[in-house]
């Protein structure tokens, strides 16, 4: 095997992996906005919960599409501008909408201090 060839398949390899990374993260944020109550969402302000799944659920059909139709080259020419967009909603709902969403789905309690309860 030349030094051409390793590099090419070096380049598939670790584009692949991109790719799958990115659509594992698409998979966790849609199947983590599935199990919260919609309640929860609207308690912390962060849109209807309606909202993030048409959101996480469209970046997760790009995802998909883009690992499906993936031939070979640069992951970015993979996915294009709708699957970095993709990928920065689901990045943007698991950074920012699931910590938020998480704590209040908890209840929380009224004699709760900063290092548990009292």
């Amino acid at each position: 095997m030349d030094g051409r060839n390793l590099v090419v398949f070096a380049d598939f390899g670790i584009s692949v992996v991109i790719l799958l990374i990115s659509l594992g993260l698409e998979i966790w944020a849609f199947s983590d906005c599935l199990r919260h109550k919609a309640n929860a969402f609207e308690a912390v302000s962060k849109r209807t919960k309606t909202f993030w799944l048409a959101l996480t659920g469209g970046a997760l059909a790009v995802g998909a599409l883009a690992v499906l139709t993936y031939r070979g080259g640069s992951p970015v020419n993979a996915l294009g501008l709708f699957g970095l967009a993709a990928v920065t909603a689901a990045s943007v709902y698991l950074a920012d909408v699931r910590p938020a969403v998480k704590d209040a789905g908890r209840g929380g309690s009224r004699n709760m201090g900063p290092y548990g309860p009292w």
